[in-house]
């Protein structure tokens, strides 16, 4: 499988010369997973970091009452892990499970830290990837804390309208953070504008 698009996805974040983007995913292997499996299942320790380089991913959690919360939707191009059990060794809080067929790279903490010691460019690439990663984490937990579920629903949509077609509505009413009976409220009364 070509490289392509992860090659791309480095030169989306940061100007890196192509030479040194190659010596980078040098060490990155490709897989494929079927939908509704699972890459990674909690309290595991993760041992790769991965690249979806096409499909979509979630990570949930299980609550008190055995229900499965959403807390995260992967669209693919991005990288997927639990970063602090991957650099930390702890066990993972979440299982992360893909919603479709997706593509993968994926490369072990050996690689990922040499190229932290070797290749400057890496470095200032990851301090990129974890402040945007960050700024996606804080904006949701505005949302929420801020927005109505219809405001959520919308912006949803708005960022990314292909979601409906590949992630069931049960997911993403989990995801807003609302019932299933909820989204298809909004889902009817948004139509309708």
């Amino acid at each position: 499988m070509s490289k392509s698009k992860l090659n791309t996805y480095f030169h989306s974040l940061f100007p890196i010369e192509k030479e040194v983007v190659e010596r980078i995913t040098a060490t990155f292997s490709d897989f494929t997973m079927d939908k509704n499996t699972v890459l990674l299942q909690k309290d595991a320790i993760s041992l790769k970091t991965y690249f979806l380089e096409e499909g979509y991913m979630r990570s949930y959690i299980i609550n008190e009452d055995h229900e499965e919360i959403t807390t995260n939707i992967f669209i693919a191009p991005c990288f997927v892990n639990d970063f602090l059990s991957f650099f930390r060794k702890q066990p993972i809080k979440e299982t992360y499970q893909t919603i479709t067929h997706c593509s993968f790279w994926e490369t072990d903490l050996q690689n990922v830290q040499n190229n932290f010691h070797n290749i400057p460019d890496f470095r200032e690439f990851s301090r990129l990837l974890f402040v945007i990663n960050y700024a996606k984490l804080h904006d949701r937990l505005i949302e929420m804390a801020s927005q109505k579920a219809e405001t959520r629903y919308m912006n949803l949509l708005k960022n990314n309208a292909p979601i409906l077609q590949n992630v069931p509505l049960k997911v993403i009413a989990s995801y807003l953070g609302i019932t299933d009976s909820s989204l298809s409220r909004i889902r009817k009364e948004t139509s309708k504008l």
